[in-house]
Order: C-alpha cells, then sequence, then structure tokens
C-alpha cells in the first residue's frame, strides 16, 4: 500500500507547500507517524482530519494510513454545527484540526470494520450523516488504476487546484504517492495570482479541475498563460460542456499536451472511467471507457443487461475500487462489505458502437455544484429544521431553493445558503412561491417545480 511504502522512495521530494516547506519522502513517513505518536489512542479509534492542503493535513491522512486508524476526512471550512453533529453521529473519538492539533472529544469509541481505512462524506458541503467507507484496497487499486492511464511517474507535479477531502481531490495525492511523484501544496484558487506564482515557481505539471474551474480558467484568458511547465489537465467532477471540451482538447493539443476527461464517483474511491485525449475531440460528452481493472455495463429497470448500442440503462461499475458500502449510522461502520465489487451509480447512460459512455440523466437527487455533490433533500431537511418552508430543486452548477410565503426573505435566504453550504451566490436561485406542485399523493414534484422556477 502506497502510504507505507513512502520510505522506498528516498530523498525524492514529496512534498512542496506555498509557506516554503519542502519534505523528502522519507521525512513525511516520519512526519506522518509523528503524528500518531500519542497516548490514549486505542486501537482502532476513529478519528477525524479538518483537511486543508498542507503539509499537516497530508501527513495526518498518511499517518492513519500508516498505523491503522480509520479516518474521516473532513473539510475544515466546513460549518461548526455541521461538523460537529458529523462527529457526534458518529462517535468520532479524536480530531485532528487545521492547525495540526489533537482534540478529544470524549464519545464511547465505536466498533469500525478492521477493513475500513477511509470514510468519506456523500456531500462534503452538508456535512451528510451518510459516509462511504474505502479500504486500504480500494485506495491502492484506484491509485495504481489511474497511475496506469495517465502514465504517471516520478517527475510528475501536480499543483493541487482541488481539497484532499474530495475523492478527486485525494485521488491525486493518491495516484502521485503511488509512483514518488511530488506534490506542490497549496491552498489558493485558481483565480488568484499567487496560484500561478507557486505553480511556475515550482514548475507544475499538471491541473486537476471540476467544471468550473474549466469555466473560470477560460475567462482568465487560459490560452495566453505562460506555463511551459504544463503538460497534462484532468477534468472530473461533473459534466464539462462539449463545446469547452473541445477548446480545452485543442488547446492541448496545439501546445503538445494532453487533456483527459474522467467520470468517476466518491462510492468507486474516485475514478470509474476516462477518455483516451486522442479521442476526446471525436468522443465530446462522452465519460470514455472504464478504468483499467474495471468494467461497465448497462442494467434495464427489469434487471436485465442492456446490450444494445444507444439503448439506455442504469450505469453499473465492477471494480476492485468499489467502496465497502455505506454508513448512517455508528453502528454501521462495523458491517462486512455490502457492494461485492459492484456499484450501481445511479447514472443512465448508452454506450456507442466504439464502446464509449454517455451519461444521460440521474435517478437519484443530487446534483454538482462546482464539483461538489450535493444532496437536495439533504439541503431541504436542514433549512426546514431552520424554519424555512422550502423545497429545494436544481441542476448541475444550480442550487435552486422555492421558499413559500416570504416574498421579501429571498435574498437573505440567498445569503444564508452561499455561507451554509460555500457556495458561491452565482450557483444559487431563491423563489419566493404561493405553493408547491404536488402529485395525487402529496409528494412534491421537483421536475415540475425546476422546470417552472428556471424554464
Amino acid at each position: 500500500m502506497f502510504a507505507k511504502c513512502l520510505e522506498s522512495f528516498g530523498d525524492r521530494i514529496a512534498l512542496l507547500a506555498d509557506d516554503g516547506q519542502r519534505l523528502s519522502y522519507a521525512d513525511l513517513a516520519a512526519r506522518a507517524d509523528e503524528v500518531f505518536a500519542v497516548a490514549g489512542f486505542a486501537p482502532r479509534a476513529l478519528v477525524a482530519l479538518e483537511c486543508e492542503n498542507c503539509v499537516d493535513s497530508v501527513a495526518a491522512y498518511l499517518g492513519a494510513l500508516r498505523n491503522g486508524y480509520p479516518v474521516l476526512l473532513v473539510d475544515a471550512q466546513l460549518e461548526a454545527t455541521l461538523r460537529d453533529r458529523l462527529y457526534s453521529h458518529f462517535s468520532v473519538t479524536h480530531v485532528r484540526t487545521a492547525a495540526g492539533e489533537w482534540k478529544t472529544l470524549g464519545y464511547v469509541a465505536p466498533t469500525v470494520h478492521p477493513d475500513v481505512a477511509v470514510l468519506l462524506s456523500t456531500s462534503g458541503s452538508t456535512g451528510s450523516p451518510k459516509l462511504v467507507r474505502l479500504t486500504s484496497a480500494n485506495l491502492e487499486a484506484n491509485a495504481q488504476s489511474i497511475a496506469q492511464y495517465l502514465e504517471l511517474d516520478e517527475y510528475e507535479r501536480p499543483v493541487t487546484t482541488l481539497p484532499m477531502h474530495y475523492s478527486y481531490g485525494l485521488s491525486v495525492v493518491n495516484s502521485h504517492l503511488s509512483v514518488g511523484a511530488t506534490l506542490v501544496l497549496t491552498g489558493q484558487p485558481v483565480t488568484a495570482r499567487k496560484f500561478w506564482d507557486v505553480f511556475r515557481e515550482h514548475e507544475a505539471t499538471s491541473i486537476a479541475g471540476v467544471p468550473t474551474i474549466y469555466a473560470m480558467l477560460k475567462q482568465l484568458r487560459f490560452e495566453r498563460m505562460d506555463l511551459p511547465s504544463l503538460r497534462t489537465m484532468t477534468q472530473a467532477g461533473g459534466r464539462l460542456a462539449p463545446e469547452l471540451i473541445r477548446w480545452y482538447a485543442e488547446l492541448a493539443a496545439s501546445r503538445g499536451q494532453r487533456f483527459f476527461v474522467m467520470y468517476g464517483q466518491t462510492e468507486a474511491t474516485a475514478r470509474m472511467s476516462y477518455v483516451p485525449p486522442q479521442q476526446t475531440l471525436d468522443k465530446a460528452g462522452s465519460i470514455g471507457i472504464a478504468i483499467p481493472g474495471g468494467s461497465f455495463e448497462l442494467v434495464a429497470e427489469d434487471g436485465r443487461i442492456v446490450d444494445g448500442v444507444n439503448e439506455t440503462g442504469e450505469l453499473r461499475y465492477t471494480g476492485p475500487n468499489v467502496m465497502m458500502g455505506y454508513a448512517a449510522s455508528a453502528e454501521d461502520l462495523a458491517d462486512a462489505d455490502q457492494q461485492g465489487g459492484v456499484l450501481l451509480t445511479g447514472d443512465l447512460a448508452r454506450r456507442d458502437e466504439d464502446g464509449y459512455y454517455y451519461v444521460v440523466g440521474r435517478l437519484k437527487r443530487f446534483i454538482k455544484v462546482f464539483g461538489n455533490r450535493i444532496g437536495l433533500d439533504e439541503v431541504e431537511a436542514q433549512l426546514r429544521e431552520e424554519n424555512y418552508d422550502v423545497a429545494v430543486t436544481g441542476r448541475d452548477d444550480l442550487l435552486v431553493v422555492a421558499l413559500r410565503g416570504q416574498n421579501d426573505g429571498t435574498d437573505a435566504l440567498v445569503a444564508h445558503v452561499s455561507a451554509k453550504y460555500r457556495l458561491h451566490r452565482s450557483a444559487i436561485r431563491v423563489h419566493a412561491v404561493d405553493g408547491f406542485p404536488l402529485s395525487t399523493s402529496g409528494k412534491v414534484q421537483y421536475a415540475e417545480l425546476l422546470k417552472a422556477l428556471c424554464p
């Protein structure tokens, strides 16, 4: 497992941080173990790590993997009430803060299955009380698969454009550490001049981005930036518009670079598919083919396998990177593997004549905003707990809230939702309504609501 083999890369530089810190692989291994060289930790105690893209967070994460502690990765900027509710719900015993300090919470340690290594929230922005249970084998398999199809080696220098508590960002860390590459750590956004100063100073070789990042880069006139060290761009975390895919593919080709479109879910550790760069222009809009070691098939509503070209079915993935299952409570942490390496993605897809897959819709009520998955039912329930009479719907990169009976409260609710879930106001719409469209059984018709509010 890559976390336990850091020493094999010796004096190679593992981390270059924007605060000037430089750690070799040998130093990183020692630092990782030091984080857990403290008294009072029972075997398999459940710990939480409040993550930032910094040396201490990476070291603490690796220390948990090396020393056998199941670790819950949490956004350090998550609203305190949501964070505390998460710790209480799962009886987290110890928390490593973003400042690099340990806090003991006093909860009775839950029983965690011996194979569980990492716990990730299904919806990081809402502090969802539903966790994905990943094993060391899941992490290793996905890291190796990604390293294979991206052709990673020790000369890579990815810059951290994504938070490490997010499965896509974490996969960048895992896959590059597995080959002895150098991570360029920064918490700066791509819109900040300092980000590009760090990029150039450390000669970063790759960028990973969700659709919003690539849309912003185009607005920043990315094509005019002088970035001679850049070799690879990867995109996942939601659907990128086909015209933007073509724009980046053509730009990359003109510069001798590679642009990868990929698809994944937290439930599969991170990646499930990719489009080979030489096929990106011909297959714009496709999620591509399964990653090495994985496979796809389409399943009809009646359970039969859909074999026909361009027929629609639910996308089912099989591979060694599929989670053990979910945990909705502390008791669930002890459950054995419930998936058997098979994941029903909840996405509807079709397969073309060349075996490339295209996602055409979703079965479940969640959207991706700025690459983060947002559970619409969770947002609605949390706002209702705060006495807002709302129905919540939306589409990728747009959260839509219908507020009943308060015509003068829309601006205040936009501000509240923006702060609570750390979403830019441009991704939020609040509409005052007299009522919600209901089915004959009294259920809100969310598709009709979205159509009425955002035609």
